[in-house]
């Protein structure tokens, strides 16, 4: 039996209530009284030296959450015996900004509460901050994960959607974790900020006769926009980090521009744009176009709800000193 075996088998037996998470917003008041004070300086340090944390953050909150939860599985570094998740194909682009934050986050926590605070919990409280910092609603969030005592690549295909992918599929992944059409739908008006890079979205714009067709416009999209985004992507083969913004009118900015675009056919990924035509998702765009307090109040629940399921507890996680390590029980 390994070392997370044996531990794992000493909590169960000591301490058999702990099979089930028990998260609050006050996890942290007695044994790290300093948490949020301390997140929130450093999240508007990073935040006002590097705008698109804020996105970067979001998007890695949502691909570390959609496999097997929010458990920071995500931040865990390949070593030489197994590959993480980090290291799957669709997560080579997650922004090195948004990992420094936690790293950041992190150091400055373990100075004033050693080995209190999860890096799950980091993660969720810096979305949270951010997302309200960059003009988002306000998101209820509780704390007292643990982290993943395990990160496999072989874990994340099948569990993110992909911009390629059907409706159906689509709709497949995120009830799998455990959400509604209309909170999926709330939740991916997170591509109101950031942005997405061109080989994510080149064979929705060029086609084989497209380099020389100034005229060719994908359906549903904007031809103007096609057009634009053309040329802004035309040399992408060789620069791997040439990007568009996903809003193009208000990139910085979370608000419900995303949905009134996906209205008159600026959607930059072809999955994007999927949701302002398929009956089932339709209602909702057109919801929230039209109402950002409507799109505010379904965004904040649905990420709530999402935060807490599938939470790693004593019996199945721990907290980790470093959040791209394992914890070392020989040691």
């Amino acid at each position: 039996m390994n070392s997370c075996g044996l531990r794992c088998l000493f909590i169960l037996l000591s301490f058999p209530y702990l099979l089930q998470a028990d998260l609050s917003s006050d996890y942290y008041s007695k044994t790290c009284p300093d948490f949020d004070q301390t997140l929130v300086q450093v999240v508007t340090d990073k935040q006002i030296a590097a705008p698109t944390t804020a996105a970067g953050t979001l998007r890695l909150f949502f691909h570390d959450c959609m496999v097997d939860g929010c458990d920071a599985s995500i931040l865990v570094a390949s070593t030489s015996g197994k590959t993480s998740e980090r290291d799957a194909d669709i997560n080579h682009s997650l922004p090195g900004d948004a990992f420094d934050l936690i790293t950041r986050i992190k150091t400055a926590l373990e100075l004033k509460c050693p080995n209190v605070v999860s890096c799950s919990d980091i993660l969720v409280g810096a979305t949270r901050s951010l997302v309200k910092m960059v003009g988002g609603p306000r998101i209820n969030v509780k704390y007292g994960r643990k982290d993943s005592l395990d990160s496999d690549m072989n874990r994340v295909e099948g569990k993110l959607a992909r911009p390629n992918m059907t409706m159906d599929h689509i709709i497949s992944i995120f009830g799998s974790a455990g959400l509604t059409v209309q909170e999926m739908v709330a939740l991916v008006g997170s591509h109101t900020i950031g942005f997405s890079h061109c080989k994510e979205f080149a064979s929705r714009i060029f086609n084989s006769n497209a380099e020389h067709s100034a005229d060719f416009c994908p359906e549903g999209m904007n031809s103007k926009y096609a057009a634009e985004l053309r040329k802004l992507c035309s040399n992408y083969t060789k620069d791997a980090e040439m990007s568009a913004f996903n809003d193009v009118f208000t990139p910085g900015k979370f608000d419900n521009m995303y949905y009134k675009n996906l209205q008159h056919g600026y959607g930059l990924l072809e999955s994007d744009q999927a949701i302002a035509f398929d009956n089932r998702t339709r209602p909702f765009v057109d919801l929230y176009a039209a109402n950002e307090t409507a799109f505010f109040d379904a965004f904040a629940k649905a990420m709530e709800k999402f935060s807490e399921q599938r939470v790693k507890t004593e019996l199945n996680g721990d907290v980790r000193r470093r959040c791209d390590q394992y914890n070392d029980y020989w040691g």
